[in-house]
């Protein structure tokens, strides 16, 4: 039995607010499916804001907004990755609904 191959297209957005017409802070939602359950799932990913504009309030108006969007979708999950250090995006997730959930492993290709 060989290896078969379907393509799915996953839908993404970027989020993202401007200064001046400068991006100075980011988000994308992903909306994907696999066959487990009969609603897709969204992954959140590369929230970014620059340094001079962090504490702003804004990457939490973008995790709101993916969070509402995720909802528009039918998504029943959202979910987002972050590194170990990132004390500060961990306590934003936090406030906002998120939990720790699982654990993630990742191959640098």
């Amino acid at each position: 039995m060989g290896i078969k191959q379907k393509q799915v297209q996953p839908l993404g957005t970027k989020y993202y607010i401007e200064d001046n017409n400068v991006e100075v802070a980011r988000v994308y939602l992903y909306i994907l499916n696999n066959d487990l359950h009969n609603q897709p799932f969204a992954l959140l990913e590369d929230l970014y804001v620059e340094p001079s504009y962090r504490k702003k309030g804004y990457g939490g108006r973008l995790v709101k907004k993916v969070i509402d969007e995720a909802r528009k979708m039918n998504c029943y999950k959202l979910i987002c990755t972050s590194r170990h250090r990132n004390v500060n995006v961990h306590r934003l997730y936090k406030k906002l609904g998120f939990y720790e959930q699982g654990l993630e492993f990742r191959i640098d290709l």
